[in-house]
């Protein structure tokens, strides 16, 4: 790929039918999801502006660009929030519509949005706060698998979940989103306002998270951190895809990180 920017019609064969999941050029495998021509407001101001783009199951995708690109209102809408407003286009996931949902029924079907200011209930323990995500089906991972994953957080299961460190609370927040059963994890700025030893911590926990093959949308300040995990790269710029290639394209390619990354 190149780092045009990729209209929607050069991604899929014979073009897309409203109401039926699109089917992806390359191979003609359907894609495991699918973001189709987004448009998003907050109140008036046009935030989401036409932002397409595809993951293969198990990928890792990082959705890149500058402060107030559209990146955390992409996840949003993804996620089927209240807020940014989705007035057009069409979200798949595992063939079914999310767009046709509400944000419990999108969690039900297996999206988790771990949000950037990670959203811990006071006053919950770290295991209440597990035990909370799982309080109505489909559960995801057990309880031990969680803490064996996170071992930090077994230590201090029952602390109160807003006293922990920022890390500790990013990796609750990780782990409160596996205790359902995911198929799409959203990540909003897991990095933000961490120490870098914290940030190599969370970085080896995300890629055991990779290693499980867990189809993931990574959204990151900290890009050159998010390429080295992630298989593709989307790049947003004012609420529009200027790049939709691999990860590894953006790594070579500094001219292109330095006009929409900064890096």
């Amino acid at each position: 790929m190149t780092t045009d920017t990729l209209l929607r019609e050069d991604l899929y064969e014979g073009g897309h039918a409203p109401g039926v999941a699109p089917v992806r050029g390359r191979g003609g495998a359907p894609a495991y999801f699918s973001a189709w021509d987004l448009h998003a407001y907050y109140g008036e101001s046009y935030i989401v502006q036409g932002v397409s783009f595809d993951i293969r199951e198990g990928e890792i995708l990082a959705l890149l660009g500058r402060n107030g690109a559209g990146k955390t209102s992409t996840l949003r809408a993804i996620a089927r929030m209240d807020a940014p407003g989705l007035t057009h286009g069409e979200i798949w996931l595992d063939h079914k519509p999310l767009h046709e949902m509400k944000a419990h029924q999108a969690a039900r079907n297996g999206v988790a949005l771990v949000p950037e200011d990670r959203c811990i209930i006071p006053g919950l323990t770290v295991q209440q706060n597990l035990q909370l995500a799982q309080i109505a089906p489909p559960h995801g991972w057990s309880l031990e698998r969680l803490y064996e994953l996170f071992p930090r957080l077994g230590e201090r299961k029952n602390q109160e979940g807003t006293t922990l460190s920022g890390g500790e609370q990013q990796m609750l927040a990780i782990a409160r989103a596996l205790a359902r059963d995911v198929k799409l994890l959203l990540l909003d700025e897991p990095y933000e306002g961490l120490a870098p030893v914290i940030v190599q911590e969370i970085e080896r926990t995300l890629e055991s998270v990779k290693q499980l093959g867990m189809t993931t949308v990574i959204v990151e300040q900290n890009a050159i951190a998010a390429l080295h995990l992630a298989d593709r790269a989307v790049i947003l710029d004012m609420g529009e895809v200027v790049f939709d290639g691999t990860a590894q394209e953006v790594l070579d390619n500094a001219d292109l990180r330095h006009e929409y990354l900064a890096v």
